[in-house]
């Protein structure tokens, strides 16, 4: 009985998870929600030389890529382990990313990315430009590869949604001890 109430009280505050039919959808609405918890692409040590698996909601994707920025721009993007060399810039005073795909000395292809989301688990880029109109993924999704392999894209926004839930999980306790200590002081004044 007793954890059924509590079951039924924490299912009460819980926040459910947006529903969306694609993951660039669901991120439009999940990405407000966790920036406050996020980093900056000054403070490199949240995604160099981490192994970052690229997350897509095609059902045709099969492939794992992996993408691995490393010290003084090297990026290396390793798709069922065949790699391709790159090149990772930031703009400067921005949070504005660019990879470059080099095959010898020609580049082969050149991205600008802005930061939507960054911390120890995630890394999400949004690609400048009108994507939609065009066909193309808004949202690049890469998630640190030990969290989330064998995960559906859906399972993997659950976990980036968590950063919220957890975040709004301690501020509402917060809140709840404030109020309860101002209850406290209040009915200790009015009623002595």
């Amino acid at each position: 009985m007793e954890n059924k109430l509590t079951e039924n009280i924490t299912r009460t505050f819980e926040l459910p998870l947006p529903d969306a039919a694609t993951m660039d959808q669901q991120l439009d609405q999940i990405i407000p929600k966790v920036r406050p918890w996020g980093e900056d692409l000054y403070e490199q040590q949240y995604y160099l030389d981490t192994r970052w698996l690229e997350i897509r909601d095609d059902d045709e994707f099969h492939e794992s890529v992996l993408h691995i920025f490393r010290d003084e721009g090297e990026y290396l993007i390793s798709i069922d382990g065949n790699i391709t060399p790159g090149v990772w810039k930031i703009l400067s005073k921005s949070n504005t990313f660019i990879i470059e795909k080099v095959v010898g000395e020609a580049v082969i292809t050149s991205e600008l990315y802005d930061l939507a989301f960054l911390n120890k688990d995630f890394f999400i880029l949004r690609k400048h430009g009108d994507q939609k109109r065009k066909g193309g993924q808004k949202y690049f999704v890469l998630a640190r590869e030990k969290a989330v392999r064998g995960l559906e894209w859906r399972d993997v926004m659950e976990l980036l949604y968590n950063q919220y839930r957890n975040n709004s999980t301690y501020i509402a306790a917060l809140i709840g001890l404030v109020i309860l200590v101002l209850g406290t002081l209040a009915y200790s004044f009015f009623y002595k």
